[in-house]
């Protein structure tokens, strides 16, 4: 078996490589260096003339004399090859070792003056256009009596320094090229034999990143890569398993929350929402996406949710309440929350789960109150009857008229709780065979089942001489129960000429729109106050309670009617005005 090469000798040589390049990067360095040296040297070197003239210049310019100064530039210039110029305060130039000094430009501009004359020793270095050459300047303030008194600036050109170093950068540019030309081939040499297992595995771990998985890359052949590749396919193999079971779960997740009627929320530590189902997010009125990774502060505004997500952050156990919601009318929302760790059980924020118990509410209070009705309503025929049966049978009741008056009574009340009796059982029949499907449906004509309840109930409206005004089309059919809608009509129709003055007109119409058909009932009665339309189709509720029982009824009509309604998939309206009467209208599916 071939022995597979170690990844440490084919690097070696690369770095031998490196070495030598950077041995010669250092060279260029130096040279560099050298360059700065000198000129910081030839910067020492002028400053150094520049203190020796320093004092006799001084002393021409206190008083000034300018050409005692222009005189001893030019002399001392001419003996130390050195540029030298005298700058007032101004920018005049009063004296130069080169030129006439009422010949020369303001100085005031010159970089290394204006250092001067700042307080500092200025250097700079530029190119003459008086002398048409690179010059290096440095100029020192003369001060005397701590008032600065003009500058004094000596230059010498620096193209020697350039001249100089030539040369030697011509022969590192040189030695330079034939090295990058050796270890470019060297390089390439070495890439490729490194580079082209690199390639392949670049390729498959693209490959792997596009959730090819399945993919195995090639081994190479040296002792590191191999067991790099190896290491790679057998990571592929680990990811592909754990991605595949991460996205299963997460499918099982989503579809156990999607399909959750109740609303849940998972929010981190800062309040934002990592994760909402879509029963909570239809509870706010938005998608799941509107509120991903966003503030429950912010895009939630029901401020009892917010106080129990802050709750519920601060606290370390499961926490329990109730909120109001003001969407669509009042919701009854119950909350519960838990804590949310991660795999290593540190805690990462809440699980809220929320409740719609509006409807569950309104079904208690509805219990509750159907329970104390039907109790009052039995209850107090049954007192009644008690009382007059006791006073009967201990004899105390002489008179045989008061007996039969007495007699009387108890029929009245016997009757009273067979018709209650009856209309709960009428409820109870339409609540089964609705849950259950026995009620059949025909097509019928509804002009037939309302003049059928519109008989029923003329002798009573005869005795209040009210008359009934009907309209409706032969043609209008729908799919009903003739005689539960014959019950509806009656009820309504009752209820209508019960509450109705005398010698008014009780108006009943039928008219077929684009989706329904459409049962209007409208008197002109004592009429309803909006408080009670809410609940006007509760079992045993009363608008008036003495006036209902005064008239005989049981408390249980509309209800009877809504259930009616409801169990031919259509629903019931009122519009009432107290004075003005009620108008109750039945929505009716088309056939």
């Amino acid at each position: 078996m071939k022995k597979r090469k170690r990844l440490i000798s084919q690097l070696y040589p690369s770095y031998l490589l490196i070495i030598f390049i950077s041995l010669t990067a250092a060279g260029w360095y130096v040279s560099d260096a050298m360059r700065s040296f000198f000129f910081a040297r030839t910067a020492v070197v002028l400053e150094t003339r520049t203190k020796l003239l320093e004092n006799q210049i001084i002393k021409d310019l206190s008083p000034l004399n300018e050409k005692s100064i222009d005189l001893t530039c030019k002399e001392i210039g001419r003996i130390s090859a050195t540029r030298i110029t005298v700058i007032l305060p101004s920018g005049k130039v009063i004296g130069d070792s080169e030129d006439d000094p009422s010949n020369m430009d303001n100085h005031s501009d010159r970089k290394e003056v204006g250092m001067a004359f700042g307080g500092t020793i200025g250097n700079s270095t530029r190119f003459s256009r008086t002398l048409q050459q690179k010059m290096m300047y440095v100029a020192v303030p003369l001060i005397k009596d701590n008032k600065i008194l003009g500058v004094l600036r000596t230059s010498i050109p620096v193209t020697f320094i350039d001249n100089a170093l030539k040369p030697i950068q011509r022969k590192i540019a040189l030695g330079g090229l034939l090295i990058a030309l050796l270890a470019a081939i060297i390089s390439l040499f070495v890439a490729r034999r490194i580079s082209r297992p690199l390639e392949e595995m670049k390729k498959s771990a693209n490959r792997f990143a596009e959730g090819d998985l399945a993919h195995r890359l090639p081994v190479p052949n040296t002792e590191e890569m191999r067991a790099l590749g190896e290491a790679m396919n057998q990571m592929a193999t680990q990811l592909d398993i754990k991605i595949k079971t991460a996205i299963r779960q997460k499918n099982e997740l989503e579809t156990i929350l999607s399909s959750m009627l109740e609303g849940v929320i998972a929010v981190d530590m800062d309040e934002r929402i990592i994760s909402i189902n879509k029963a909570a997010a239809a509870m706010f009125n938005g998608k799941p996406a509107k509120f991903h990774r966003q503030s429950i502060q912010e895009t939630i505004r029901v401020s009892g949710l917010q106080r129990f997500v802050k709750k519920a952050l601060l606290s370390v156990e499961s926490i329990e309440d109730n909120s109001i919601l003001h969407n669509d009318g009042e919701r009854i929302l119950n909350i519960h929350s838990s804590p949310l760790q991660d795999a290593r059980e540190d805690r990462i924020g809440i699980l809220v789960v929320i409740n719609d118990v509006t409807k569950l509410r309104h079904l208690e209070n509805v219990r509750r109150d159907f329970v104390a009705n039907v109790s009052h309503e039995i209850k107090t025929p049954l007192t009644a009857i008690k009382g007059f049966v006791e006073t009967l049978h201990n004899g105390t009741v002489e008179k045989p008229e008061d007996t039969k008056r007495f007699l009387g009574i108890v029929i009245k009340h016997i009757n009273r709780l067979d018709a209650i009796v009856d209309d709960l059982l009428t409820l109870s029949r339409i609540e089964q065979e609705d849950t259950e499907k026995e009620i059949k449906f025909e097509e019928e004509s509804i002009k037939d089942v309302i003049e059928t309840a519109i008989q029923v109930c003329q002798a009573k409206a005869d005795e209040k001489n009210i008359h009934i005004d009907f309209g409706c089309d032969k043609e209008i059919v729908a799919k009903i129960d003739p005689v539960l809608l014959d019950q509806a009509m009656v009820n309504l129709l009752d209820n209508a000429i019960k509450y109705s003055e005398k010698g008014s007109t009780v108006y009943v119409e039928c008219s077929s729109m684009e989706r329904e058909i459409v049962i209007s009932i409208k008197d002109h009665g004592i009429g309803i106050a909006k408080k009670h339309l809410p609940r006007l189709f509760e079992r045993f509720y009363r608008v008036d309670k003495a006036r209902s029982r005064k008239l005989g009824g049981t408390g249980l009509g509309l209800a009877i009617v809504k259930h009616i309604v409801q169990a031919h998939g259509g629903s019931i309206s009122v519009e009432s005005t107290p004075g003005k009467g009620s108008a109750f209208k039945i929505h009716l599916p088309r056939a």
